[in-house]
């Protein structure tokens, strides 16, 4: 197995795009750190002493629009000013102040957004490993080996995941570096607050940051999975990336749309990728849960790929 991986390695950097692709999130990543270190507000700190009494008026201001609105109030506008209030209620407690000097956590998590450039990058050779054998005929000196191929398909698929984290690395390893650079470490260690289940939990930032991306990669390995399927059942790598792409940037937007109507949206596979949304957010439909979506993304994975294996295995390929 390990040489297979290996094989299928080697093949992904003899092509001259995968290098074009990585130099394109390292420029990016560049491009954001200079924007951010020379614009006029970068690095500084809001001047607000006062900033408990900020926090006061503003879980003021958000009680009395919940009173008015009392039960007609959407839920979504509940939820998100009972976490607001709850946030600020454990600064003022803790003398945690939201007054903070720009260092390097913040620009590590400001390039998180880069993370859909990396799950692009992704997609894109998730959606031609298998493909492409067929497209160069180069299929047919694989099979050929004593190798079974569902050996074969899972080497691959493995390599499109050990690529897909290679460029979550890179990327966290570079704004890491970049933003330390740029801008230091912060003065006094600072935590990071979130909401859940009615609780707000202190997370040192760094650790934050590499369970936002443990998170974040959720969806990309989701949609590379796909795209590896649609790849190998349909061996056509322009419909595995495009539609994967598609999907990546427009299938969260019609979810939300549908659950605005239907509750069975919550069986979308696009309503259960994002598992902040229970730790930052709110989720999608009303009752959904951790545990709901992490079984859901199971059952898709698992569809993805018994349809990939058991395509790839009956295929005929003498042709």
């Amino acid at each position: 197995m390990l040489r297979l991986i290996q094989n299928e390695w080697m093949k992904i950097f003899r092509r001259p795009g995968t290098y074009v692709m990585l130099g394109m999130l390292l420029i990016m990543t560049s491009v954001a750190g200079a924007f951010i270190k020379y614009q006029e507000s970068g690095g500084t700190v809001p001047d607000n002493a006062e900033w408990k009494r900020g926090l006061q008026t503003q879980n003021e201001s958000y009680q009395r629009q919940l009173n008015e609105m009392g039960e007609m109030a959407p839920r979504e506008i509940q939820e998100q000013y009972q976490r607001e209030i709850a946030l600020n209620t454990y600064r003022i407690d803790n003398d945690i102040s939201p007054n903070q000097e720009y260092s390097i956590w913040g620009f590590v998590s400001d390039t998180s957004q880069l993370i859909e450039f990396a799950g692009l990058f992704t997609i894109i050779i998730a959606g031609g490993i298998v493909a492409s054998e067929f497209n160069w005929g180069t299929i047919k000196l694989l099979l050929i080996r004593p190798i079974k191929r569902e050996k074969i398909l899972a080497a691959k698929y493995i390599t499109v995941v050990l690529f897909g984290f290679l460029m979550l690395f890179i990327l966290f390893a570079y704004s890491a570096f970049l933003g330390a650079v740029l801008f230091g470490f912060p003065d006094e260690a600072v935590p990071y607050l979130y909401y859940y289940n009615g609780t707000v939990i202190e997370q040192s930032m760094g650790l934050h940051l590499i369970f936002y991306y443990g998170l974040e990669s959720i969806h990309m390995l989701m949609l590379a999975t796909m795209a590896f399927m649609i790849s190998a059942v349909f061996r056509n790598s322009s419909l595995a990336i495009g539609l994967s792409l598609f999907l990546m940037f427009m299938g969260g937007q019609v979810t939300r749309l549908i659950a605005m109507k239907y509750d069975w949206a919550k069986y979308s596979l696009f309503a259960n990728t994002d598992l902040l949304q229970y730790f930052e957010g709110i989720p999608v439909i009303q009752g959904m849960t951790l545990g709901f979506s992490v079984i859901m993304i199971f059952i898709y994975f698992m569809i993805f790929q018994v349809l990939a294996f058991y395509v790839f295995r009956k295929r005929d390929v003498a042709a």
